[in-house]
């Protein structure tokens, strides 16, 4: 077994056992949501604050962000968002390699976040001394990283791609006659290596919500809702893909159901998705693929754990107290910064929107 496999699989309890322990978000009734929804923007204009959400995470924050003047989207656009808005401070709801991020492209902003305990399997399934020691098995590869991923290994890779522009820049080193390292995600990795036939070897990480999805039941799915047209998310296994009449990242998928004529669309994304989904498209009916099958249950259920520590109250504490504050070593953002400009250069020499990377 390689190391790309042997890593992961070797984590793959770990990661489970962190899911099994993630605690519940504290229920809230109205009253209580009102309270802290008023409070946080008061502290927001007070400490010159922009909150910028990903998402994947609660409605009430979504919408908390977009009625105060803050983002919603993906890791990557929200910390563009983020380097040009004249806020001093960055409240990013997500999980912590998002915060890194953000602190990446805003190193003189203070970037806080609800909880810093908001993992994400695609970072804990690479730890940069496996994942670099990987990569000295293979000196004669490019190494090209999803941006769901930790400053180090952002700072170990020659290239950072999203899910959105990941396929013309493998093309366009393909046709260089470079070979690719890849990282993490070994369903984007596959679906890439599909698209482009480059020659790539793969590390075998993997995303908690998109693993989960089943063939099988996906298409009892499709034949209970003939008429649906299938958005899939490339994270998702290479089976599930197939049946896809749209593969594409969250910003992509958003953009596919609004297009779409269907009046009903199975979506296989984490179900954060569906409250822009039903802005944009809100007269279609929404079904979440399905996650579960007879022999197994779910561990994400469409959902994120992490995304989901992501609450009005912890994200209140850390706003009022400052706390929970990403910090990153100056020289690894430094290092982080060169393939994630060389990224940002070729995208915005070719057209290619750089959001959609999660």
């Amino acid at each position: 077994m390689s190391l790309a496999e042997k890593v992961p699989q070797a984590l793959q309890a770990k990661i489970e056992k962190i899911i099994d322990n993630v605690k519940p978000s504290p229920w809230l009734n109205e009253t209580q949501k009102i309270d802290y929804i008023a409070k946080i923007k008061a502290l927001l204009v007070e400490k010159s604050a922009v909150l910028i959400a990903h998402y994947y995470v609660d409605d009430d924050i979504q919408a908390l962000a977009e009625a105060t003047g803050g983002y919603v989207s993906d890791s990557l656009d929200m910390a563009n968002f983020g380097a040009k808005h004249k806020a001093d401070k960055l409240v990013v709801c997500g999980v912590r390699f998002m915060g890194e991020t953000a602190k990446i492209l805003s190193p003189e902003k203070i970037v806080i976040m609800p909880t810093l305990e908001a993992e994400c399997s695609l970072d804990l399934g690479c730890p940069i001394d496996e994942f670099s020691a990987f990569c000295d098995q293979h000196p004669d590869h490019i190494v090209v990283v999803y941006a769901n991923t930790s400053v180090e290994v952002k700072a170990r890779a020659d290239w950072i791609v999203t899910s959105s522009n990941a396929i013309p820049i493998v093309e366009n080193l393909m046709a260089e006659g470079k070979k690719i390292v890849w990282g993490p995600d070994r369903h984007l990795g596959q679906y890439i290596n599909n698209k482009t036939g480059a020659e790539m070897v793969l590390w075998q990480g993997y995303c908690v919500v998109h693993d989960e999805f089943k063939l099988n039941e996906l298409e009892l799915l499709m034949t209970r809702y003939p008429e649906a047209e299938v958005l899939v998310h490339p994270e998702s296994p290479e089976g599930v893909i197939a049946k896809a009449d749209f593969v594409g990242s969250t910003k992509q998928i958003i953009a596919a159901g609004q297009r779409s004529e269907s009046e009903t669309l199975i979506i296989a994304t984490d179900h954060g998705l569906f409250y822009k989904m039903n802005q944009a498209a809100p007269n279609k009916r929404l079904i979440p693929a399905p996650t579960g099958d007879k022999s197994a249950t779910c561990k994400s259920c469409a959902h994120c754990p992490w995304m989901a520590m992501n609450t009005l109250i912890n994200l209140y504490e850390a706003l009022r107290d400052q706390t929970n504050v990403i910090e990153v070593d100056e020289v690894m953002r430094q290092r982080a910064l060169v393939p994630l400009n060389r990224m940002l250069t070729f995208s915005r020499a070719h057209g290619i929107l750089t959001a959609g990377d999660a």
